[in-house]
């Protein structure tokens, strides 16, 4: 009887422990299964903010649904491959722009591939000037 109701708290534990939210790029709140899991990768180039704004909106354009566009907090938010992406474009100097990308499934884990894979269509989309080599990912 004992190792039951060891096991049942256990249980209960793990499951308190796993389950959290996360904080997206757009300032709001997200469940999530694994809250201390990395789902961001960042990125720094010498443009400015309005090339890897335009850049970022027709790459999420063209491998997904454009859902949200919040100029305020510079995020981009899309559907992409039934996962959530934000991107947060920050001037981070005078001649540097930094772009974090986050990504979640839609059960709430994170997706650092995915968030990779957006990262380098941008700066594909940022050298090349067109969208010709940004194809959707295969799974």
């Amino acid at each position: 009887m004992k190792l039951k109701w060891i096991f049942s708290l256990s249980v209960v534990a793990a499951g308190v422990v796993l389950a959290g939210c996360v904080k997206t790029l757009d300032d709001r709140n997200r469940a999530t299964w694994n809250p201390v899991a990395k789902d961001r990768v960042e990125g720094r180039y010498d443009r400015s903010p309005a090339e890897i704004w335009t850049a970022t909106k027709d790459v999420l354009k063209h491998q997904g649904t454009l859902v949200g566009e919040d100029t305020l907090k510079n995020v981009l938010e899309a559907s992409v491959d039934e996962r959530t992406i934000w991107v947060k474009v920050d001037e981070f100097d005078t001649k540097t722009t930094r772009v974090l990308v986050q990504a979640h499934t839609k059960g709430g884990l994170p997706d650092l591939e995915m968030a990779g894979f957006i990262k380098e269509q941008i700066a594909i989309r940022l050298a090349t000037g067109n969208l010709t080599p940004a194809t959707p990912i295969k799974r």
